[in-house]
């Protein structure tokens, strides 16, 4: 098992061990009432079979995980309905301890009341149930409840009908200013201002209703809004603005950042939110938004540490997509997988793979340049303008391409050349032979970097040549395909020829380069240009044969003895330490007329002014350089093979893009690809997209998901409080609100059991201690960035500039210690930039932000579906001392005295600011003590003392 996965294979048992001992209690139900598969038989199977006989170890061939290994007529060992012949039975109650299972120093024996179970479920009939999370939600009937006039929304009667149940009453609702500055935080990340709490009083003398429905609409029209559920989201994608590893050099991907703000603020149905993420560059007539959304999977690390294998990180970028995308929008510990078949779930080690095929086939390598990039435009309003642009130049692209394309893969236009010889200016080695009719030349042994390679030919008889067609082959073809090669690149390519009248070499011209892709990396006339340091190639790596066609300006007549000389230059180097050069080649040359006529054709010549037109018109659109998915063209695809126990170098069977047989197939009649994975998840038979999101913004808005394991929603994890409600909510997101995430929140605030006062009594803390039950209003620590961007709120600090590159507000000297040049510059208080919102601020990922760290943010190196909060004395340092806190504090008692003409009226002006309410006699009693006690500091010490209230620091 890779390191990556051992912490999430140990949290994964220990949640297992959770849930079974949970589930003891179910154990012991009523042995009238029917046997529930999932809740009563799974978890005695996960605790004492699935070591032995589940995803990983199926001694026997059997397999807990999967029903046909088990259950007759397919499996051997349970009879339905004949419990005393099944040899599960048998060997569970078996005093032989050669045959008992499990076998002694494998674990205890299973108890009384487990084999009773065993034996009732096998008598019932033995129905094997899928787990409830791969079952489609249906929308369950509205409950019926006791306090009918207590449902605002349909959720409340699934809150109270459980409460119900328990003999349990819904808690008081919260005193109204106290709402507004709950759901001001949860929607916005903003407590209310002082216009807002004026026109929130102002609204419920008229309607009380009316104004909280009102605040709710101007909470989601806010483009706040769209900063505060995006740094949710970053949290799921692992964004970063750096690229972690190695180095963990600086990375421009803020546009991504940005696109997402703007995606929630326009409430980007979900479907389109994911389909543009997953696959926008392959979505018809894609925009530059579509293709920008793509950047969520180049969130990926990067190693750019001197001798690492770019091919080795790019696979573990892309399998990082895979389980990003499964944790993301499935809540599936999908990355247990790869080493083997899951323990628990039914997902085998093969449909990893055909999972990750889907992934395999993108443009981008783990190298230093981040290529490919999309320039986004920083202006939204040219988006329209860019992407019409973009197409014009890709159809051209493509029409040029097309072109010399035709020539270059035209066997009969080509003459192979036999005879070779070759050579180097340095110590590398080339030898050559022939090889399928052709002369080829390879190098031997080490490699220098930067090594030239000359090769030449005699003529033997006189020819015309009109293009010199240069071929890059892999040392080893076949194995190749599947386990590539570091490639090449031909930064500059020269030609001569050298008349056997006259020693004197003749330079021979080149018009213009034909290369077999279409929208390559590098262009490939760059070879032509002898100061150029990149050019045609395989680059980085080298899968299948590339060859490009050089294509003479004028025909080249050669005499017999003539000879021509061809010297390729190899000028790019790659991660510091890997010459790009052509290790094995060969050459072919045509007299083909068809050559000369193409380049210079006044449709060649007319499309490719066109083109530099067109280019230099999206020049002039104000963008930055982004990185993006693309797909390699279908000739140059690569394979995808399942690894071996997870090791990338040793691979099996090759496999084709498919989802897990436990789940519903992939669109019928379309290309199994990332479109096609993308309607694939957000299709309404798929029955874990709704779920996981759904649960995400209740867990955001109550500090705890229906199913409290947001990142497993399966056999291992926590199964969901109110099952109906999770399902209801699902449903009702996907089909009544057509995948509208403000929908969903609009529903959930305006509820009744959203009102609730956090308050919590005895009762209640001994009957529904973790508020599960959601007796009471959830009340729990803010995160990082919303302490931090309220505390700048309420100081009067905050600058609500939107968009653009990450910023730096102050940060520790000691702290800021990277590996490369990436300066944090200091910013004097009063620079707007310090003041920004927290999701604009630089996130390194070797070095994490320190007040958001303590505070629990991830470091963004993985995906997160949730943050555990903790509480440490740092978090009371860092408020009480860091430099942001002090200034917020200062800039608070500024403010203070600005709106009172006492000591008192400052107070309780300073306190309503932080709070949103008034303060009590004792609450205003010790702050003006401790204001009076300190004299001259006494405000900021009042200041510092509410930024650090309980109160202030929850909602």
């Amino acid at each position: 098992m890779p390191d990556s996965l051992r912490g999430t294979a140990t949290v994964v048992v220990a949640v297992a061990v959770l849930v079974l001992a949970g589930s003891t209690r179910l154990l012991a139900s009523d042995s009238s009432a029917a046997i529930d598969f999932n809740s009563q038989i799974r978890p005695i199977f996960n605790a004492h079979c699935s070591a032995c006989h589940g995803g990983v170890k199926q001694s026997a061939n059997i397999s807990f995980v999967y029903p046909e290994q088990v259950v007759a007529p397919d499996g051997w060992i349970v009879e339905p309905g004949e419990p005393e012949s099944s040899l599960l039975l048998e060997r569970v109650t078996s005093a032989d301890s050669d045959l008992v299972m499990p076998p002694p120093g494998h674990g205890p024996p299973l108890s009384n009341t487990e084999i009773a179970l065993l034996r009732q479920w096998i008598a019932e009939g033995a129905k094997w149930h899928v787990h409830w999370a791969f079952e489609k939600p249906v929308k369950a009937e509205i409950p019926g409840v006791q306090n009918a006039a207590w449902p605002r929304t349909n959720l409340d009667y699934f809150i109270l009908a459980k409460l119900e149940s328990q003999g349990l009453t819904p808690s008081e609702e919260a005193e109204p200013f106290r709402w507004l500055r709950r759901v001001s935080l949860d929607l916005t990340g903003l407590p209310p201002t002082a216009a807002e709490l004026k026109q929130f009083g102002e609204l419920l003398k008229v309607d009380r209703e009316a104004a909280y429905e009102s605040t709710v609409d101007r909470l989601l029209s806010s483009p706040h809004f769209g900063e505060r559920w995006a740094s949710v989201w970053l949290d799921q994608v692992r964004y970063a603005d750096s690229q972690g590893l190695g180095l963990d050099a600086p990375r421009t991907i803020w546009a991504y950042r940005d696109w997402v703000i703007r995606a929630f603020n326009d409430d980007l149905p979900y479907d389109e939110f994911t389909a543009k993420q997953i696959a926008g560059d392959m979505l018809p007539d894609a925009t530059p938004g579509d293709i920008l959304a793509t950047a969520c999977h180049r969130l990926t690390q990067t190693n750019e540490e001197g001798g690492t294998d770019d091919e080795e990180f790019r696979v573990a970028a892309v399998l990082d997509r895979v389980n990003t995308v499964w944790h993301t929008w499935q809540g599936m510990t999908f990355e247990c997988a790869q080493c083997h078949s899951h323990p628990y779930e039914p997902f085998k080690h093969e449909e990893y793979y055909q999972f990750v095929a889907f992934f395999n086939n993108t443009v981008d390598t783990d190298l230093g340049s981040d290529a490919p990039l999309l320039g986004a435009p920083l202006n939204p309003s040219d988006h329209e303008k860019a992407g019409a642009l973009d197409h014009q130049i890709a159809d051209l692209e493509e029409s040029i391409w097309r072109r010399g394309y035709k020539l270059l893969s035209d066997s009969s236009a080509w003459t192979p050349i036999k005879q070779l010889v070759a050579s180097t200016s340095n110590s590398t080695v080339v030898k050559t032979e022939v090889h399928n009719g052709h002369g080829e030349f390879r190098t031997v042994g080490t490699v220098t970097v930067r090594t030239p390679i000359t090769v030449e030919t005699t003529f033997d008889e006189p020819r015309q040549i009109t293009a010199i067609r240069l071929t890059g082959v892999p040392q080893d073809r076949d194995k190749a395909i599947a386990d590539s090669e570091w490639g090449f690149v031909w930064s500059h390519v020269a030609a001569e020829l050298v008349s056997a009248a006259d020693p004197t070499a003749q330079p021979i011209t080149f018009a213009r380069v034909f290369g077999d892709e279409p929208h390559p990396l590098f262009d490939p006339q760059e070879s032509l240009d002898e100061k150029s340091h990149r050019g045609f190639g395989a680059y980085s790596r080298i899968y299948y044969p590339r060859a490009a066609a050089f294509v003479l300006r004028e025909p080249l007549s050669v005499a017999p003895g003539d000879t021509l000389r061809i010297t390729l230059s190899h000028n790019v180097v790659s991660v510091g330490a890997f010459g790009l050069v052509t290790d094995r080649g060969h050459v072919s040359v045509s007299d083909d007329p068809r050559f000369t006529d193409t380049v210079s054709s006044e449709g060649m010549l007319a499309e490719l002014e066109q083109l530099a037109q067109l280019k230099e018109k999206r020049r002039d659109i104000r963008s930055v350089n982004t990185p993006v998915l693309r797909e390699r063209p279908r000739h140059l695809a690569r394979q995808t093979h399942v690894f071996i126990r997870g090791a990338f170098l040793d691979k099996g069977e090759q496999v084709d893009p498919d989802v897990p047989e436990s789940l519903p197939d992939l669109p019928t009649g379309v290309e199994p690809n990332r479109k096609a994975l993308a309607d694939w998840l957000v299709s309404p038979d798929n029955p874990l997209t709704a779920r996981v999101a759904v649960n995400r913004l209740w867990a955001r808005l109550f500090g705890v998901g229906l199913v409290e394991t947001e990142e497993d929603f399966g056999t291992s994890g926590e199964p969901p409080s109110d099952p109906e409600l999770l399902d209801y909510l699902a449903v009702q997101f996907q089909d009544d609100f057509d995948w509208s995430i403000k929908s969903v929140l609009r529903e959930i605030v305006l509820s009744s059991t959203y009102r609730q006062s956090s308050k919590i009594t005895p009762e209640l803390l001994e009957r529904d201690p973790h508020n599960r039950l959601i007796s009471r209003g959830p009340k729990q620590r803010l995160s990082a960035e919303t302490i931090r961007d309220q505390a700048l709120a309420i100081s009067g600090l905050l600058n609500s500039d939107m968009y653009g590159p990450p910023v730096r507000p102050p940060i520790p000297a000691e702290v800021w210690q990277p590996f490369v040049g990436d300066r944090w510059p200091a910013t004097e208080p009063g620079d707007p930039s310090r003041y920004r919102r927290s999701i604009y601020t630089y996130t390194k990922r070797s070095i994490p932000y320190p007040m958001y760290a303590t505070f629990d943010q991830p470091s963004r190196e993985f995906c997160s579906p949730r943050r555990l909060r903790s509480n440490t004395p740092l978090q009371a340092l860092e408020m009480l001392n860091s430099e942001t806190m002090a200034e917020c504090a200062t800039a608070l008692a500024a403010e203070m005295r600005k709106h009172g003409d006492t000591l008192n009226d400052q107070i309780i002006w300073g306190f309503e600011r932080a709070t949103c309410r008034s303060p009590n006699e004792d609450e205003l009693s010790a702050l003006t003590s401790l204001g009076r006690r300190l004299g001259d500091r006494g405000l900021s010490a009042v200041a510092t003392a509410l930024l650090n209230l309980d109160e202030v620091l929850t909602k």
